[in-house]
Parts: C-alpha cells; structure tokens; sequence
C-alpha cells in the first residue's frame, strides 16, 4: 500500500480578489468577507453562499493539514460556484485568468505539494481553448476543472468539441465537477441538490460524452468525473438497456454501447462506502479510480484515503493505483517531480 498519497480532488480559492460585481457592472458574483482571522463567509449579492475556514485559502494551512493527514500532493481547482459560465464571457475570461493566476502562483510556490488545475470561459469556446492553451504551456498546469454542463450545453454540445480537441492535442487532463445542479429548485430541503442532484449531474455528464460521441472522437483525451462518477456506476445496467432497447434515441450519434467506454475515463474515489468503491473499481477497473477527498468541504473525505485504505476487499495494489499511480498517469507527471 502507498504512503504517497495525491488526491485529485480538492478546492481553492485566493484570500481575497476584486468586488466583482463593482468591476462588471452586474450581480451574481461571489466576493469573500473575512469574519476572523481563520475564517471567511462566500457572499452572493448580500447573501452568505457558505463559511470556510482558512484551509480554503491558506497554502501554508493545506501543506500542514495534509502532512498530518498523510497527503503528499493535492491537485488544486477551484470552487465550482466560481465557474460563472452564466456570465458574460469576457468577464468569465477576466476572473478565469485571475484564478488561473493565483493557483499556479502557489504551485510555483509550492511545486512538490501541489499540482494545478484552471477553469475556463466555457460558454465562449474560442476563448477557452486560448485560455487552456495559456494554462498548460505559459503557466504549466496539469489541465482544467470544468462544470457538468454549461448553461444550456450538455457536454455533448457541438460548440464545445474544439476544447476536447485541444485538450487531447495538449495532453490536458479534465476534471469534471457537477454544479448547478438540475431540479434545484424543486428540492430546495434536506441538502438534495447536493445529495441527489450532484450524482445525476455526473452521470448527465458522463452519459452525454458517451452518447454524444465525445469519447469515441477523441480516445486520447483524458477526463475524470468527480464523486465516483456520481449515479453512473450504479446505473450502468439501465444505461446500457436503452441504449440496446432504443437505439432511434440512444445511438443517434454514437453506435458503441456505452459499456465499452467503462475503462476510458477515470473517477474519483469520493464515495464514502467501500461496496461502492469496489463496484466501480470492478466496472472501471483499478487503474481508473483515483484518490479525490472534496478537501476542504463537510461533503469530503476526513482524512483523505481512509476509505481505500481501510478497504479490505482492496488488494494493496490496487490501494496503491489508486493513492498515487493512477493520479500521476491521469495527471501526466513522474513522481520524481515531487521527491
């Protein structure tokens, strides 16, 4: 079993950036309001959008609490609230760059802790794959976090193919992380947009690259699907039978069944049950599960890997694949890069 733990899947923000909706002209953007000298409030428009302690934003802080948790590396993305594809795209592109700034300036800081991922434009194509181009090859980060959907554009959508395309060129790993999540305002109670909304926005997305062809395009691009691939695994089955039942629906743009791309991404291991995580170690296979922990969020893992590593229907090996072998191969980097 590895003692060299990288975990995929954890959040960041800057302690501080500009009043966006001063700067734009309009609302809806997140600013952050430090109640303590640990603490800050995420404020919308007025309105608390959640507290975070200074893990969230506090390189020095993450490096201490993943030496106590036996973290060697964190992946770096940042807060999915701040993808704000809703809003125009220049100034999408504006705050993309910003945070794309700050999470390779502590990389740079920090370059055998931490290992970045920047976000995009998404809802202006054009400008997203310049500014993917400008993550990987002017800032050197690993890839990007993207949303599940954006806007009204599955992942499937035809304007959002050219930013696979260049990422497969670049050799750019792709985290995808639900967000805005369907039926929210049905189901305002009992955290269930997070609870059950968060999981069928993976597997929409999952599905949508699937069925639309993304995947069979384009073989070489490397994504990986958050929380385990939310629903997916577990309805695979039901999946598969429509897509063999119907096929006037479900083969309109890709004729492969959908089981055969089980083993061409990668998900997290963020599923807080070990029969879950032998299920999709099974169905993807072992070299496909990664280590991922939502680091610093209540929905996460404490400490990150205690559920592989408390597995006992894991094999050591297969331990070891999934805390540290599976991220450097998803990631494209050497392990000697961080010793």
């Amino acid at each position: 079993m590895s003692s060299f733990k990288i975990d995929l899947h954890t959040h960041i923000l800057p302690s501080g950036w500009p009043d966006l909706s001063k700067k734009y002209g309009y609302g809806g953007f997140i600013s952050l309001e430090h109640v303590g000298p640990h603490k800050a409030k995420m404020m919308k428009d007025g309105k608390c959008f959640r507290e975070i302690e200074d893990n969230c934003y506090s390189p020095e802080t993450r490096i201490k609490e993943c030496d106590r948790d036996g973290v060697r590396v964190q992946v770096l993305s940042t807060v999915p609230v701040m993808f704000s594809y809703w809003a125009k795209p220049e100034h999408c592109l504006d705050l993309s760059r910003y945070l794309n700034d700050h999470i390779a300036q502590v990389v740079s800081e920090n370059p055998k802790r931490f290992v970045g991922l920047g976000t995009l434009p998404m809802q202006a194509p054009e400008l997203a794959v310049k500014e993917l181009r400008r993550c990987v090859q002017d800032l050197g980060l690993a890839g990007v976090q993207i949303g599940s959907h954006v806007n009204d554009w599955n992942l499937d959508a035809p304007e959002l193919f050219p930013v696979f395309a260049e990422a497969e060129r670049l050799g750019a790993a792709i985290l995808v992380h639900p967000w805005d999540m369907m039926g929210q305002d049905n189901m305002k109670d009992y955290w269930l947009p997070w609870l059950v909304g968060m999981p069928a926005e993976t597997c929409r997305a999952i599905c949508c690259m699937i069925f639309g062809g993304v995947f069979e395009r384009l073989p070489n691009l490397k994504v990986a699907f958050a929380h385990g691939g939310g629903s997916f695994p577990a309805t695979i089955g039901r999946i598969e039978h429509g897509f063999n039942v119907r096929p006037d629906l479900c083969q309109t743009r890709c004729k492969i069944n959908p089981r055969e791309f089980c083993g061409k991404f990668w998900v997290d291991s963020l599923v807080h049950d070990e029969k879950t995580l032998r299920n999709i170690v099974d169905l993807l296979g072992a070299d496909k599960v990664i280590l991922g922990s939502d680091y610093p969020f209540p929905l996460g893992e404490e400490p990150p890997g205690h559920l592989v590593d408390g597995a006992g229907s894991l094999t050591d090996a297969e331990k070891t694949k999934i805390l540290e072998t599976n991220a450097l191969h998803f990631l494209g980097i050497k392990k000697e890069k961080f010793l």
